[in-house]
């Protein structure tokens, strides 16, 4: 990424904000929030969150322009699909954007970043809830 005076930042918005480690941190901490979060812990039957961290990472690292490991290991997102068998009601949504959003803070990025990545995060929550309140 160059940044130079009056000139607007190039590269991937995943170079911009530091890449894999930068995704790495925002999924770690998002998912301390969800091991305790009594509504969204039950929608992990893994035991160890491990497995679903790591998945959250590659999708998000995958979307916002890094590697394509998510699509190599697990095929198209199908982010519906696959949260389908889960009660998503606007409970879980906003219990899901709480800890979400103090990832996001904890990253302490650029305001225009964080702006462009929590707008993203707002519309894939909401585009989640398959349930009625």
């Amino acid at each position: 990424m160059e940044i130079g005076h009056g000139s607007v930042p190039t590269g991937t918005f995943y170079e911009q904000v530091g890449g894999e480690e930068t995704f790495r941190r925002l999924v770690h901490r998002f998912y301390q929030g969800v091991a305790e979060d009594p509504l969204l812990r039950p929608m992990y039957p893994e035991e160890d969150l491990g497995p679903a961290e790591d998945r959250l990472a590659l999708f998000l690292m995958q979307y916002w322009g890094g590697p394509r490991t998510y699509s190599d290991q697990r095929g198209h997102p199908r982010l519906r699909m696959r949260h389908a068998p889960f009660k998503v009601d606007r409970a879980a949504h906003d219990a899901w954007l709480r800890h979400m959003r103090e990832a996001v803070d904890s990253l302490e990025l650029p305001a225009h970043l964080e702006t462009q990545l929590w707008d993203y995060l707002v519309y894939a929550a909401g585009s989640m809830v398959n349930s009625a309140d």
